[in-house]
């Protein structure tokens, strides 16, 4: 009973949800169970990231520790699908040795998985591909956020310059344009962005019909705070050097230690708003957290780009979309930072 209980959570583990189908397992469907790993992965980080955020926002912690939490959560999660995925690799190496013997139909290799005391053999092989054109990572950045008003320059700005910042999280696929040469990839994925913009003055964002405005507070603020909440779907073009390395059966690329080069845009949908006031009332404390359409554009898009080296790179952002839709004075998000995902 031990040993068929042993073998029901090797089989549960890789192929739940089609114990009837394992004899038509293919490497497809393996990779369908690594895809899981990383959807598993990127919506826990996303929770972990979007905590730490609220304990930014209730100023339980300083901004450089919130940095650094979101990386050390990054970090973690890209460790763990690597070794969720050796694990992976592993099991199924350990069952590849130890198959039965025999041939199989059409000469393949199998594996046996045994489940409820009945042995399944499932046609399972995978080879080192000799050329992997596709890779991707995790992409993770933060830094300072503003607004760039029409007529005006960042001096004139309405909002705190150190105090508006912005975060991504997301996930980007990068791969070789050209066959036999790697100067040139194609850098693609998707992205949560998170732009925030802290108002001078005592102000807040107040909706006036089809308009949305700042205005003076009549309490005094220790807190004002607006923002905005997008999935996008970066598209950038990456330029530079990299080390080819060859092997018996396989040859990489790999750009680690050289300086890269990235220009692009991005496009995809505003999420939500909010804006969050902490005041004093009467002697008491009052934390307010308003969530409105603001008139605010739902289309995103923009330009970006980033130059890097290992990694981490310099990241700039500019949404091409107004904030507001039909306020008369164009106003438009501008971010800079650091950026992690060069590897």
């Amino acid at each position: 009973m031990k040993t068929n209980a042993f073998y029901v959570t090797i089989f549960m583990c890789f192929f739940t949800g089609f114990l009837s189908k394992a004899q038509e397992t293919t490497i497809e469907k393996i990779d369908q169970q690594k895809e899981k790993i990383f959807e598993e992965e990127r919506e826990a980080l996303r929770i972990e990231v979007e905590k730490i955020n609220e304990q930014l926002d209730e100023e339980q912690i300083a901004f450089e520790e919130a940095t650094n939490l979101k990386q050390q959560a990054a970090e973690k999660h890209a460790l763990n699908i690597e070794n969720r995925i050796t694990i992976l690799e592993n099991q199924i190496a350990l069952n590849e040795r130890n198959k039965p013997e025999g041939d199989f139909e059409n000469e393949q290799e199998y594996i046996s998985i045994f489940s409820e005391g009945n042995i399944v053999r499932v046609n399972f092989k995978k080879e080192r591909k000799y050329d992997r054109r596709t890779t991707s990572d995790l992409v993770f950045a933060v830094g300072f956020n503003n607004v760039i008003t029409k007529g005006e320059s960042l001096d004139d700005s309405q909002f705190k310059i150190g105090g508006s910042r912005f975060a991504e999280l997301g996930w980007a696929w990068k791969t070789r344009v050209f066959k036999n040469s790697n100067w040139l990839r194609f850098k693609y994925g998707f992205s949560f962005q998170f732009n925030g913009l802290k108002p001078i003055n005592n102000q807040i964002f107040v909706e006036q019909g089809e308009e949305t405005v700042l205005e003076e507070f009549p309490l005094n603020l220790d807190k004002s705070k607006f923002r905005m909440d997008n999935l996008v779907f970066p598209i950038h073009f990456e330029m530079g050097p990299s080390k080819k390395t060859e092997g018996e059966n396989y040859f990489r690329y790999s750009t680690r230690n050289y300086i890269k080069f990235g220009l692009g845009g991005y496009a995809g949908f505003n999420l939500a708003n909010k804006q969050k006031l902490k005041f004093e009332e009467d002697g008491n404390s009052v934390k307010q957290k308003l969530k409105d359409d603001y008139n605010t554009n739902n289309f995103i898009y923009g330009l970006s780009a980033y130059v890097g080296w290992r990694t981490v790179g310099l990241y700039a952002k500019y949404d091409l979309n107004t904030i507001f839709k039909d306020n008369p004075v164009e106003q438009r998000n501008v971010s800079l930072g650091l950026r992690w995902d060069m590897d």
